[in-house]
């Protein structure tokens, strides 16, 4: 497996696109930390988001994963043409010739995908340690190492999602329409949730129930917005009357739908590889 996850680390690194791309992503994870300096004027009220406690533990955790998370669509071009460019070079052929079957071409992709997800959430773990310690008013063991779901969360969440990525990037062959195809999928969640919600179960939580196992919907399950967990946001919404019952936690429900979404994506990638003529 080494060997196979070595070969497709170095087809991506060779190729400027996605080299530039991948380094691209980890600049920007690592811009998380410019938020400490982010100051909002409203009107004589001075907000400094680090004196709002996002660095604080072990709320940093939730924060930082979510915002982490917005980025992954750099690292989601790179895996849609990580596929594309197989077809377009014509070095998937060439890798089938020298003797790689198929099972293991598809397994060298998801390693990538592994390899994307672990890097990134390591990266987050290191950079959120570094700014808690910075700026957080507690820094108690018991404390700091609390809430470390989030950083699992942030992992299967990524899987599931440059999973869905690879997959589309086989079933397209380009990468433009296979992000294409994420985008109108995308729509058509969001589409079809709106429907269940205000038109065939306006006035329960079924629809809930059902849009929770949608692919992206799943993914997105997985770490809920954390700025309503601020206590200006709560003191505001006390306030307006209007009372804070969102659910932060995570599921591990939700994470095992995610799970099986990334290993259905791995199955389709393997089905449709191995019957499709090259």
């Amino acid at each position: 497996m080494k060997r196979l996850l070595s070969i497709e680390l170095q087809k991506i690194w060779m190729n400027k696109a996605s080299r530039v791309l991948t380094l691209t992503y980890f600049i920007l994870l690592s811009f998380i930390a410019l938020i400490a300096s982010i100051t909002f004027n409203i009107g004589v009220f001075k907000l400094h988001l680090s004196e709002m406690g996002v660095f604080n533990f072990p709320f940093i955790w939730h924060f930082n994963t979510y915002i982490a998370a917005w980025l992954k669509f750099f690292l989601a071009i790179v895996i849609v043409s990580m596929m594309a460019n197989e077809y377009s070079y014509g070095t998937l052929k060439q890798n089938l010739i020298d003797g790689m079957s198929k099972k293991e071409f598809i397994l060298s992709k998801f390693l990538t995908v592994l390899a994307f997800a672990f890097a990134s959430t390591v990266f987050v773990f290191v950079m959120s340690l570094t700014l808690g310690y910075s700026f957080s008013s507690s820094t108690e063991m018991s404390i700091v190492f609390s809430k470390m779901e989030y950083l699992l969360a942030f992992f299967i969440k990524l899987v599931g999602f440059f999973s869905f990525c690879l997959f589309l990037g086989i079933l397209v062959k380009r990468s433009a329409f296979a992000l294409g195809f994420l985008l109108v999928w995308n729509i058509i969640e969001g589409i079809a949730k709106g429907i269940l919600n205000f038109k065939i179960f306006p006035d329960n939580n079924i629809a809930d129930s059902i849009t929770q196992f949608f692919p992206l919907e799943s993914m997105s399950n997985l770490i809920a917005e954390p700025f309503s967990r601020l206590s200006l946001i709560k003191t505001i919404g006390t306030q307006i009357g209007v009372d804070d019952v969102k659910d932060f936690n995570v599921h591990y429900s939700s994470i095992l739908i995610v799970v099986a979404w990334s290993l259905l994506f791995m199955l389709f990638s393997y089905k449709l590889l191995k019957n499709r003529d090259l």
